[in-house]
């Protein structure tokens, strides 16, 4: 899924930064820094369950048809 990769590049340059604006000093950069770097890592993990669990009403519709046919 593409959104899942867009996501967690977002996090790993956002954690880069963080990091960066920690070793700088700069306390207002690093602020926004970690929270965009929470907002990406929980948009990571939520894509990445998406693509995991699947859709569960195309599955149990599969489940349906294949149980019709073989009665």
């Amino acid at each position: 899924m593409k959104s899942h990769k867009y996501w967690s590049v977002g996090a790993l340059f956002t954690m880069i930064g963080t990091f960066y604006t920690g070793y700088k000093g700069s306390k207002s950069g690093h602020k926004y820094f970690a929270i965009s770097s929470l907002v990406c890592m929980v948009m990571a993990i939520y894509t990445g369950h998406k693509m995991i669990s699947g859709n569960k009403k195309a599955k149990n519709h599969k489940e349906k048809v294949k149980e019709e046919q073989h009665e």
